[in-house]
């Protein structure tokens, strides 16, 4: 492996006499299948079989007791070998360059080895008194992991609003405190759909408090969220001529362009959201029907839709000449090692990234953006809402709904009008 990215035998036989020889050559070999760049692999190599040397002097005989020596190697790479490295910034990134690969071989080659890293928060800050309570998010209430997220960081705010007004044990909750929440959160600046949905999470904890005999009432509607308005708030969608100017800024020549390019047209053309988009599977698009399967959405039903031949030929380009060699079935990967398959962050994070790009002004840009395109389309089209809803996936028609108030065409007549034909 090692002759696959260096030619003199004298360098591969330095590398060879390293006592980690081996681990940095199973290391080489991860970084391959990964998809790492050859000049990546020539940078990392000499950084580790130094490690190697700096650890067999300060006494280390086995895999196990590497872990132990990893800060002491990057405070004497920063300190002997860059005694130049600048200022405190710059010395903190130089280590980050060192830590990063070796923490990454250790990973590979030491069972069990986890890295630095950031500090895990625990997902139940209140676990010592309701240990049940995730479980009962998964199993009873049937949640997604990333709705889990989302119970997880507002428990933890209402864990440190807690220990601000000095109250530790659940049994001491009363309706002043658990009504002083909203009102701590709007002090803290936290923005208003932030405020609603920790309101949301925190009923469901206090109900579920009620219902384990924690509290012996249920103080679920002392929790006051914001006041809501349905239809408050009109959709995030762009003009068509903007969605062209939009398209128009990828890069189609790049391997990069070709992905994303594929992925844009999914978004605007089926209105899909961008945790469908990640899921998509090979197995999902029958070519020989022309047909896309969308299973599991956030609705819990699947939708088949026409393979679009523009959406069709861009994923076929990416497939073709982009998407890695790989048995994992996903259709969208990173491009760059390591190659793995885009989360839905990331499929949101190039919507807004090409709506930057073509200039485009919009509150809150992302893939959501393109899904309200694509449903305004439809409105201006006059699809039914039911068929609209069934389109993009929405559970009820009252999803559906916000969509109907925006007619540009028809509000522009009423104010070019005197407005008796509406009376």
């Amino acid at each position: 492996m090692f002759e696959r990215y260096f030619s003199l035998p004298r360098t591969v036989d330095r590398i060879r006499a390293s006592w980690l020889a081996e681990p940095i050559e199973r290391y080489v070999a991860w970084l391959t299948d990964h998809g790492y760049a050859a000049r990546t692999i020539w940078r990392r190599v000499p950084l580790l079989v130094h490690f190697g040397d700096f650890t067999r002097q300060q006494g280390a005989t086995a895999l196990i007791d590497l872990p132990h020596h990893v800060e002491d190697f990057i405070e004497h790479w920063v300190t002997d070998q860059h005694p130049c490295a600048g200022n405190v910034k710059g010395r903190a990134r130089l280590a980050k360059e060192v830590r990063n690969p070796i923490q990454q071989m250790l990973k590979v080659v030491v069972p069990g080895f986890a890295g630095r890293g950031r500090p895990r928060q625990p997902e139940n800050p209140f676990y010592a008194q309701v240990p049940s309570f995730f479980p009962y998010l998964r199993e009873e209430r049937g949640l997604r992991e990333a709705s889990i997220r989302h119970y997880s960081d507002s428990l933890r705010n209402f864990a440190a609003y807690l220990c601000g007004v000095g109250l530790s044990n659940l049994h001491d909750l009363s309706a002043p405190v658990l009504g002083g929440f909203a009102m701590d959160c709007k002090q803290r600046g936290i923005a208003w759909e932030s405020m609603r949905n920790a309101c949301g999470v925190l009923r469901v904890f206090v109900r579920y408090l009620h219902r384990e005999g924690v509290l012996t009432k249920d103080l679920s509607s002392a929790v006051e969220a914001p006041q809501t308005y349905r239809l408050s708030q009109i959709p995030r969608s762009i003009t068509w001529d903007e969605v062209r100017r939009m398209l128009e800024a990828v890069d189609r020549r790049t391997p990069v362009g070709r992905r994303d390019y594929a992925i844009l047209l999914l978004l605007v053309t089926y209105g899909l959201r961008a945790r469908e988009v990640a899921e998509l599977t090979l197995d999902d698009i029958d070519w020989q029907n022309e047909r896309l399967q969308v299973p599991k959405r956030k609705a819990g039903h699947s939708t088949a839709y026409p393979l679009s031949p523009v959406v069709g030929n861009a994923i076929l380009a990416y497939l073709k000449q982009d998407r890695p060699g790989t048995e994992d079935r996903h259709v969208f990967f990173r491009i760059f090692a390591p190659q793995l398959p885009l989360t839905y962050s990331a499929i949101s994070g190039r919507a807004s990234h090409y709506l930057h790009k073509a200039g485009i002004p919009v509150s809150r840009p992302g893939s959501h953006t393109l899904r309200h395109t694509c449903v305004q389309r439809l409105v201006d089209a006059q699809f039914s809402l039911k068929v609209i809803g069934d389109y993009v996936g929405h559970r009820t028609p009252r999803s559906t709904e916000i969509y109907a108030k925006v007619d540009i065409a028809s509000l522009r007549e009423v104010a070019c009008g005197d407005g008796e034909e509406i009376l």
